[in-house]
């Protein structure tokens, strides 16, 4: 079973386009390694967390604000797919 990405995001704080935008980037990239990507609007406010599976991958008030979209998708692939190669967006080695 592939794994699922959750991205739940604040309302209040107009991040739906922030969170779209980031679900096409890993659905693109990660295209056969996930089963889906779903937006769920959040409760608490300011909350933008990335969850795979039941896991949190990243939450932006852990990290002190929004990562890089690069380094997210390097995240991801850390965990979904580590011998993918991200092409340009990889880590410099």
């Amino acid at each position: 079973m592939l794994p699922v990405l959750t991205i739940e995001y604040c309302p209040k704080c107009q991040w739906l386009l922030r969170a779209a935008w980031m679900a096409q980037e890993f659905l693109i990239t990660f295209d056969g390694l996930i089963g889906a990507v779903t937006l769920r609007p959040s409760e608490t406010g300011g909350r933008f967390t990335i969850f795979l599976n039941d896991e949190i991958v990243f939450d932006r008030k852990e990290n002190g604000g929004f990562a890089e979209i690069k380094e997210l998708k390097q995240m991801l692939r850390d965990v979904i797919a580590p011998e993918k190669d991200l092409g340009h967006s990889d880590k410099k080695q």
